[in-house]
């Protein structure tokens, strides 16, 4: 039985265009597009860039106080940080955006649990063996 090692393995060219046909398929569902438009809000949102770039200059903050070991700076830095988050998790925006976010990433976990199972029930993968190689081309 020949091996192979992962790095030498080619991906057959029309499994790469069916990847890439999938992947433009994704980008056009309703998940992806809510989640692009919320992020474009986001991103031209003042007040909210603002609270991240605080966000942002806390956590550099923290870790410069963290390397001097000054516990007292790192609580009180770390309350700081708290706020400013509870601030941006208050936003109608961020949070439509959070949920665009999760889910864009439940989407894509599906379709990759689609994918893993359907070719593990074709093949026996933990004793090396294959079923019938014909089923694996529906």
């Amino acid at each position: 039985m020949p091996s192979f090692n992962t790095r030498d393995l080619l991906v057959r060219e029309d499994i790469m265009e069916k990847a890439k046909q999938l992947a433009d398929m994704i980008c056009t569902t309703e998940e992806v597009k809510q989640y692009q438009q919320a992020e474009k809000q986001i991103q031209n949102h003042t007040h909210i860039q603002e609270v991240i770039a605080k966000l942002k200059k806390k956590q550099k903050e923290i870790v410069a106080f963290q390397s001097f070991k000054n516990d007292q700076m790192v609580e009180k830095i770390e309350g700081e940080i708290n706020e400013l988050q509870d601030e941006l998790d208050n936003v109608p925006l961020v949070v439509e955006f959070q949920q665009s976010q999760s889910d864009v990433n439940y989407l894509l976990q599906l379709v990759m649990s689609v994918v893993r199972d359907t070719v593990s029930e074709r093949i026996n993968v933990e004793a090396g063996k294959e079923s019938d190689p014909d089923t694996c081309s529906d």
